[in-house]
This record gives structure tokens, C-alpha cells and sequence, in this order.
């Protein structure tokens, strides 16, 4: 593992923007990294009622398309200043794009081509068709990059100092932990937490954690292994508590180990910390 060289920060309008950009070019500018600001402008929307004759002597469509692009060249324009604003003291180098369209297909596109990207947790006041409510989901899915989400809720001084990695032997676990290498070896503390470990051969062993623990120390990693049974309490709340007892200021765990629509409908770690989390989270999938 050489470290993240190249890494893209999805901007927006929400009020979080600023956080998960001054997270964004902290972990730049650790890993020395190129660093990419996107926005994407949404194409023009015209109401159904805009359409209808009868309300033709209000505006015309056209009119309601130009000030719709209007809306969102402004919306660009302050994103970029603020990109520039928070980056540019860190002193590594950036680059700013903007495009028209789907903002999950198009992050997609350009996030195969870094080696991660970071985006906000969706806010709650977001209504559910906003076309940015499903980005980490759909980044998650799709993208086959680690992704860093970083909480709306507060500003974060450090990001990787203490790391807290969610264990379950999964495809998905094993994934975030190795991608999340870089990140670890130059953490001061590492927390390889099992939560429900299964036991057995195909499970997690005599001590759960502590092969991976071990896996680690072989990368220069110094980690410790733990684990908890706590049947009866949602995986999601148990691991934001134990993040909060060890002052983790990074998650790192597997995303979607069971269908996304079985989490959908019941419910389930991925869409718990995406819902809940308190501090940013790097996923895998």
C-alpha cells in the first residue's frame, strides 16, 4: 500500500459542505494527494403546471429553465469559491470540475479513477426524492472504491488518529480493512471490534479479531482485538457507542453484506451508521 494519491470530495449546497471539505483536505494533505472538487448542477426541471396552457400567461417554460441553469451557475460558483477557501491553505494540489446531470452516476464515473471519495451523510430535512438522498448508497454499490462519509452533524479536528474497524469476517469487512491500510498504519490507535462474533471454523476464531489484529501487525499496524455479545441491541447503536468509549475518529467497516433491499426492509448495520453515524466512516463493499 503506497497510500491515497488521488482523491475526489463531491461538493453541494448543504451546510455540511464546509466540514466534509476541511476533512477532505486533511486527509490530502496527510497522504500528500491530489485533490478533486465535483459539482453537479442538476438539468432543468419544469413543473407539470409550467407545462399546462392555462398557465402560460405566468411564465413560459423556457423562462423557468433559464432561471433554474441561473440558480445553479450560482450555486456552482459559491461551491467553487468555498472549495478553493478550504483546500487551498492545505497545500497540496487540487482541481475543480463541474457537470450537468445525475449526481450519483456521474461521481460514479469520476470516482473510478481516485483512489477514494468522500461525500456528506445525507441530511434528514433532505426530502427522500432529492436526487442526493441515495449518493452514499449508491456510491457504496457501484463504484468499487472505498468511500469516506463524513457526518453533517459537526466539525472534526482529526480523522484516522483512532480507528475503530467493525469485524465480522465478511468479504465486505475484509475489503475496508485493506483498503483502509494507508489510513491505519499511520494511526495511533486501533480498535479490530467483533460484535456477535460467530464461532467455529467458518467463524471468527477462539478470539475474535485477533487474526486480523494479527494480518496487521504485519503491515507495521498495532492493533487490539475485542469483542461483545450484545444479541439483544442494534449492531449500528453498538458500534457508535463503543467508537464513542474508545474516542474513534474513524469507522471502518463492509457495506452492504446482505442484499441492500433486505436492509431496506429490515433493517441493518450499513443503513444504521448511515442513518446515525457521529463520526466519518470508511466503507467498502
Amino acid at each position: 500500500m503506497t497510500g491515497f494519491k488521488d482523491l475526489l470530495v463531491v461538493v453541494d449546497i448543504s451546510k455540511a459542505c464546509a466540514t466534509r471539505l476541511d476533512v477532505a483536505a486533511h486527509v490530502a494533505s496527510r497522504f500528500g494527494a491530489h485533490l478533486t472538487g465535483l459539482f453537479v448542477k442538476e438539468p432543468p426541471n419544469l413543473p407539470g403546471w409550467a407545462q399546462s396552457e392555462g398557465q402560460a400567461y405566468l411564465r413560459t417554460p423556457s423562462d423557468f429553465v433559464e432561471m433554474q441553469r441561473q440558480a445553479w451557475r450560482g450555486a456552482a460558483l459559491a461551491s467553487q469559491q468555498l472549495f478553493r477557501a478550504r483546500v487551498d491553505v492545505a497545500g497540496i494540489t487540487t482541481e475543480w470540475r463541474e457537470r450537468e446531470g445525475d449526481v450519483a452516476e456521474i461521481a460514479s464515473l469520476h470516482a473510478r479513477y481516485a483512489d477514494m471519495v468522500i461525500v456528506g451523510q445525507v441530511e434528514p430535512e433532505l426530502h427522500a426524492a432529492h436526487p442526493a438522498r441515495a449518493l452514499p448508497e449508491r456510491l457504496l454499490l457501484g463504484v468499487g472504491r472505498p468511500i469516506l462519509v463524513v457526518p453533517y452533524a459537526s466539525p472534526f479536528k482529526t480523522v484516522g488518529e483512532r480507528v475503530l474497524i467493525a469485524w465480522n469476517a465478511s468479504r465486505e469487512a475484509t475489503r475496508a480493512a485493506n483498503d483502509a491500510l494507508p489510513i491505519l498504519q499511520q494511526a495511533s490507535q486501533v480498535t479490530v471490534l467483533a460484535i456477535n462474533p460467530r464461532g467455529g471454523v467458518s467463524g471468527d476464531g477462539d478470539v475474535p479479531g485477533a487474526d486480523l489484529a494479527l494480518h496487521l501487525s504485519r503491515h507495521g499496524v498495532k492493533a487490539e482485538a475485542s469483542w461483545i455479545q450484545a444479541d439483544d441491541v442494534e449492531v449500528a447503536a453498538m458500534l457508535l457507542s463503543r467508537a464513542s468509549d474508545c474516542q474513534a475518529d474513524l469507522i471502518v467497516m463492509g457495506g452492504y453484506g446482505h442484499s441492500r433491499v433486505r436492509e431496506i426492509v429490515l433493517g441493518g448495520a450499513t443503513r444504521g451508521i448511515l442513518q446515525t453515524m457521529t463520526v466519518p466512516t470508511l466503507m467498502s463493499h
